[in-house]
């Protein structure tokens, strides 16, 4: 009979076994239902114990994966084969890990921020494409969201997901859009795996190694390599503290309260606070740090008799993040989303003549806060009449400063140079694709003039780390914000450029969508044609189709004759041609004093003559160099101009960092 003591030994041996036979596994991504790369040698891997010999079993034929190194990884390589499927994959080591359902096809990164992100389910005519999406042979792997200090093993995501109306609500649009052309087109399985994150700068999409040739990152790059920690728990760490103190602030309205008054209270003495300029961020006036918690902004405001007992509306524009506004000490509203924009009805019983007192308490728990705008929503309206509200206002900090702690990183530590490399792109290698569709860029626009060799060092970076000259596609940004009335400056135009000068890098293509934008959106809802540009660039880059024409036209070149400029283009797709009426727009031209004035355009077989009366002896030409432009210039393909200019004059971002 086993004593207890022998049975407790007994019970340890089993466990033992049981787990040095199960000590092989395999990363996230290798999994049923997967996509491997067609016609193209395939590296599998996965890890086990320092001493276990692992075996690949597929289509018949058996391979040795390589002795596990240090870390216990192994890897091994598959054979070149056509497409095709279903394949069944075992893996055997101590223990035997079976896939099935996999297929031979074209598997691609997609990756980027919110606008590769943007689902299926948001975008146009979405029950009917949801509805539509019976392409099993179409599979999409979508990778968690992690930041990190190094380069990690391996990622978590949602496991290889089969296309059908059950499953791809969820799935990226522009690339399954992008998928399902190609698959239309070629008839090969699609697999695409999905790295993005809304919100994010290309700087965090590229490996300190790749980040060396830009300086400007040196700080940070060192700052990471110091790090004995994890990102993702130094982030959570924070926020627990950081809502520990801001939840005690919730409940009452902050401020000394003499005589029983609070911080709207119009009877309170605020002589002493300080003042800010509004619209605006309160970052830089409350110092170079972000600062979470609460700031409570007053301003008085002198009313005539003729709006005393009327009702008014109070206008704020947009405020980051939350408020809770007060008229004479009376809440009228509160809104939480930095892109709402504030209009609240103050009673008639609230308004006196004279003396009246606006008090805004605003909360934010990550990035910038204050009230952002645009100026002209800063007002009071009633009776016909209007009063500005730009300008200083009065403000307090809410919460202690001391009390709300500061961020490992401002705005989050997903946005950090090299985090998102090395959570998310670093654990994917040495999967085989075949290429790489990115859509980014609204982040950098402020520092566009750093993306001209910012985003060709991510290209070269991942075609280094992949140790191929990957097929690199991207969309261009779109048109988002107002529509100006005059030519001007741009910083998304800017960023435009930088993009199109990336297609400088061999096997590169841009999918221009300046048309297909929303002003008054960032995530423009027309990904059906996103995925179809792409596609088309695909077919060219990735695939060898040269005589498709796969790009809007293309500034060729220049020629002065007096007071007229004429315009050469490639990629007109056979012909040129003017959209939506006889009249080209989106032109304008400048003489040397680098004024831009619009001008009048008329076509002339392919090329365009452009000349403006304001300008007699004209130096350059811009087109479509606008937030929101309106030109209209295709080729036959119907496919846009790709916005340009003809002068090298420094931008409003030159020299930002």
């Amino acid at each position: 009979m086993r004593t207890e003591k022998n049975k407790a030994t007994f019970i340890i041996s089993l466990l033992s076994v049981s787990v040095a036979q199960t000590t092989l596994r395999l990363p996230a991504l290798v999994r049923s239902h997967m996509v491997l790369q067609r016609d193209r040698p395939v590296p599998v891997w996965g890890w086990a114990a320092p001493d276990e010999a692992v075996t690949l079993t597929f289509a018949g034929k058996t391979y040795h994966a390589s002795a596990p190194d240090a870390t216990g990884r192994w890897q091994a390589t598959l054979p070149a084969t056509p497409a095709g499927g279903p394949y069944t994959l075992t893996v055997r080591g101590r223990n035997k890990i079976e896939l099935t359902d996999i297929l031979l096809g074209d598997v691609w990164l997609a990756t980027g921020q919110s606008n590769m992100e943007f689902q299926v389910k948001s975008g146009n005519n979405a029950a009917q494409e949801i509805a539509a999406a019976n392409w099993p042979n179409i599979r999409f792997f979508k990778t968690d969201l992690v930041p990190a200090y190094q380069p990690q093993a391996d990622v978590a995501g949602t496991g290889w997901q089969v296309c059908s109306p059950v499953t791809v609500a969820d799935f990226s649009a522009a690339a399954y859009f992008f998928s399902r052309d190609l698959y239309q087109h070629y008839q090969v399985p699609m697999g695409v795996v999905v790295s993005a994150w809304g919100g994010t700068p290309a700087e965090c999409w590229v490996s300190a190694e790749g980040l060396r040739t830009l300086p400007e990152f040196g700080a940070s790059i060192a700052n990471f390599a110091r790090k004995t920690t994890v990102l993702r728990d130094d982030q959570l760490a924070y926020e627990a503290k950081k809502n520990s103190v801001l939840l005690n602030v919730r409940a009452y309205v902050e401020g000394p309260r003499p005589a029983g008054q609070n911080w709207a209270a119009p009877t309170l003495d605020a002589r002493a606070w300080p003042t800010m300029a509004l619209p605006g961020y309160w970052e830089a006036p409350l110092g170079p740090t972000t600062y979470d918690g609460v700031v409570w902004f007053r301003k008085e405001i002198d009313l005539p008799a003729s709006l005393a007992g009327q009702p008014l509306a109070l206008t704020l524009g947009k405020i980051d993040a939350a408020d809770s506004t007060f008229f004479n000490g009376v809440k009228v509203g509160d809104t939480a989303g930095y892109s709402q924009l504030r209009r609240y009805q103050v009673p008639a019983a609230l308004v006196r003549p004279g003396r009246n007192v606006i008090a805004v308490r605003v909360e934010v728990t990550g990035r910038n806060g204050g009230l952002t705008g645009p100026a002209a929503e800063l007002a009071v309206y009633g009776a016909g009449q209007s009063l500005p509200l730009t300008g200083l206002w009065q403000y307090q900090i809410g919460t202690a400063r001391a009390g709300v702690p500061g961020p490992p990183f401002a705005g989050g530590g997903q946005i950090a140079p090299t985090a998102l490399y090395n959570g998310m792109i670093a654990p994917l290698i040495p999967l085989a694709i075949k290429g790489v569709i990115w859509y980014q860029g609204e982040n950098n626009a402020s520092r566009a003039a750093q993306y001209r060799a910012l985003f060709p060092a991510l290209i070269t970076d991942w075609r280094h780390h992949w140790g191929a000259e990957l097929p690199f596609l991207f969309v261009q940004l779109s048109n988002f914000q107002d529509v100006k009335p005059e030519p001007s400056e741009s910083a998304w135009a800017e960023l435009r450029e930088a993009q199109a000068q990336a297609l400088r890098l061999p096997r590169t293509g841009m999918a221009t969508a300046i048309d297909i934008g929303d002003p008054a959106n960032i995530h423009p809802h027309n990904k059906q044609e996103v995925g179809r540009r792409l596609a088309l660039a695909a077919r060219r880059v990735a695939y060898g189709d040269n005589k498709l024409t796969a790009s809007g036209p293309t500034y060729a070149g220049m020629t002065t004759k007096g007071k007229v400029i004429q315009l050469k283009f490639s990629s007109v797709g056979n012909e040129l041609l003017v959209k939506e009426g006889a009249t080209v727009q989106g032109f304008a031209v400048a003489g040397a004093d680098r004024q831009f004035h619009w001008a009048t355009a008329r076509l002339v077989g392919n090329e365009v003559l452009v000349q403006s009366a304001a300008v007699p002896a004209p130096v350059a030409v811009r087109y479509d160099w606008a937030d929101s432009p309106n030109g209209n210039l295709y080729n036959k393909a119907g496919l846009p101009t790709v916005p340009f200019r003809t002068d090298t004059w420094p931008g409003v971002t030159e020299g930002r960092k």
